[in-house]
């Protein structure tokens, strides 16, 4: 316990010193894209763009702009958006996180349980037409860009037989329903592909085969046996299916017109919004990093065999 209790530790120092780490980078990056986030305002003259500069201190030396805003990263404060009538970062993305997780939440349980159905079905029935048939949808669901199912999806079934809104987030669930299905087409294609490579192996092993010798139908032995030794892979690919998914697809959200985290991180790139790339930024690398030290944490859970050893190591 104690030794699994120090890699937990070790685990939070390294996605701190990460976190630090990506913040830099991205300040640095941000400070070498060309003009302002004042420059995109036509109405504005040299004078007054000055004058904007010099209020929010992007005249100060880089490296004191870069010191204040690590300062206020460690307690809370992401500056405030320029393009947005300074809107504190954290408002904006705090007002705009709803409509991401619940899509991603949706897509990332929908795509993950259908793809590990059909890649336990696919191992199962390996070699017949059925695992040749789910083998090629997985492959072309991760070959085709969500955002081409996304546009597929508005015109079938929204223009075509009109059962779902085109677009925006007024209609309650049913709003939710065709960007789900969009970004679940990932998910679920990586799930399969990876249960059945897994689920492949793990059916050739002697203790399923000892199993299969006790009488048990080949449903139990897949499902019940076979399942919890493959499901480890699939936890490690989920982690940041799950970041990308929750976080919102920057794409797919404003082919929906979704007023999710996504669509705001393609308006403050356009703009030069400092603040806001950056807080978006440090979100997305946030929940990267929390999700995968819950897969590490889940390793043990899954599969007793994984332990960590009391002298230390990853």
């Amino acid at each position: 316990m104690k030794s699994y209790t120090k890699f937990i530790l070790r685990r939070i120092f390294y996605m701190i010193l990460t976190l630090f780490i990506i913040a830099s980078i991205t300040f640095f990056l941000m400070n070498l894209l060309p003009g302002t986030p004042f420059n995109a305002e036509d109405k504005l003259s040299p004078e007054q763009i000055a004058m904007m500069n010099e209020r929010y201190g992007l005249n100060d030396p880089i490296i004191v702009q870069y010191f204040r805003y690590i300062g206020g990263m460690l307690v809370g404060d992401l500056g405030v958006s320029f393009q947005f009538n300074n809107t504190p970062v954290v408002d904006l993305i705090g007002n705009r996180i709803g409509p991401s997780i619940q899509l991603g939440l949706q897509a990332l349980v929908v795509g993950t349980v259908i793809g590990v159905i059909f890649g336990v079905v696919s191992a199962m029935y390996r070699n017949t037409w059925l695992d040749s048939s789910l083998t090629f949808l997985s492959i072309l669901g991760q070959s085709i860009p969500n955002f081409v199912f996304a546009v597929l999806l508005q015109l079938v079934f929204a223009v075509w037989l009109n059962w779902f809104p085109i677009a925006l987030w007024s209609d309650g669930f049913a709003s939710t329903v065709l960007p789900t299905v969009a970004l679940c087409i990932s998910p679920l294609a990586n799930s399969a592909r990876f249960m059945r490579t897994e689920m492949v192996d793990v059916l050739n092993s002697d203790y399923i085969e000892l199993a299969r010798a006790k009488g048990l139908s080949q449903m139990a032995v897949s499902f019940k046996h076979g399942l919890r030794n493959a499901m480890i892979p699939i936890l490690t690919i989920l982690g940041p299916l799950a970041v990308a998914l929750m976080t919102g697809s920057m794409v797919v959200e404003n082919i929906f017109a979704i007023p999710g985290i996504g669509e705001q991180f393609v308006k403050s790139i356009t703009t030069n919004d400092y603040s806001t790339i950056m807080g978006v930024t440090m979100l997305y690398s946030l929940g990267l990093c929390l999700i995968l030290l819950i897969v590490d944490v889940l390793y043990g859970i899954v599969d007793p065999r994984i332990r960590i050893s009391s002298e230390g190591g990853d």
